[in-house]
């Protein structure tokens, strides 16, 4: 019974998520396409200019995209899942209302919405570009996993930091916006010259990306990318923060 209970908390988290975030607005669901969209073609349009063609293939607009779109996916969850307790703070009163169910409606819905949103913008570009590509499943399906993992993991200890160290939230606003340019959005580590490439490395998300690029460009061995290691880096976050929010997230909620 108590399974049952935290399905139906979870669902009911998932859809007034759906309402507060995507009813409020004229096109809900078509803005959530729309900035990818438009990001991505900002990259197209600046770096058409600057180089004659990109790193890989011969497509600007599936290069970034495939950069963009998992990174994004990582940092919308690490975000959302951060500020999950405050959302839901006033149904959290409720004793069949757990702070675990907040975590995971969140996880679960912003997940597959950037799930359809890779679906739509690649898929889309593939279309337009009219060039025959052989997507590889294996580690584009590893790619997007780990970095929906990666989110929650780094989201579920920054819903504990937020509301412990509410500086917290600024510092890691400002301490994020470097992993765009560190990431291998915009480049392949392969390509940047040591020592600074053994230095990306530890940067869990140039995994990530380099696997899911491996899946739609069949000629890019992804050799860089280790997938064991941004799941290292997803429970070495998981772990302490599940069990810090277990022994303190009933005080945080109320002190909130």
């Amino acid at each position: 019974m108590h399974r049952i209970a935290s399905f139906r908390a979870t669902g009911a988290l998932i859809l007034r998520e759906m309402a507060t975030t995507f009813g409020r607005t004229p096109g809900g669901y078509f803005w959530a396409v729309l900035e990818p969209v438009a990001a991505v073609a900002l990259l197209t349009f600046v770096f058409t200019f600057v180089f004659d063609q990109p790193p890989l293939g011969k497509s600007f607009a599936l290069f970034y995209a495939s950069g963009y779109l998992p990174f994004m996916l990582y940092s919308d969850l690490a975000q959302k899942i951060g500020v999950a307790l405050r959302f839901s703070r006033p149904l959290l009163a409720y004793p069949a209302v757990t702070w675990w169910d907040a975590l995971l409606a969140r996880f679960i819905l912003n997940t597959l919405t950037h799930l359809l949103v890779f679906a739509l913008v690649i898929g889309g570009i593939l279309a337009m570009s009219g060039q025959p590509v052989s997507l590889s499943f294996l580690p584009l399906f590893a790619g997007l996993v780990l970095a929906a993992l990666l989110g929650f993991g780094i989201g579920a200890m920054n819903a504990f930091l937020f509301e412990m160290f509410p500086l917290w939230e600024r510092l890691w606003s400002i301490l994020n916006r470097p992993l765009f340019i560190l990431s291998g959005v915009l480049f392949l580590p392969e390509a940047v010259p040591s020592p600074f490439s053994d230095w990306l490395w530890f940067n869990p998300l140039v995994h990530v990306i380099g696997l899911v690029r491996a899946g739609i460009y069949s000629t890019y061995p992804a050799g860089f990318s280790e997938p064991l290691y941004p799941l290292l880096v997803t429970l070495l976050a998981l772990v302490p923060a599940l069990i810090f929010l277990g022994r303190h997230a009933r005080r945080l909620i109320s002190e909130g």
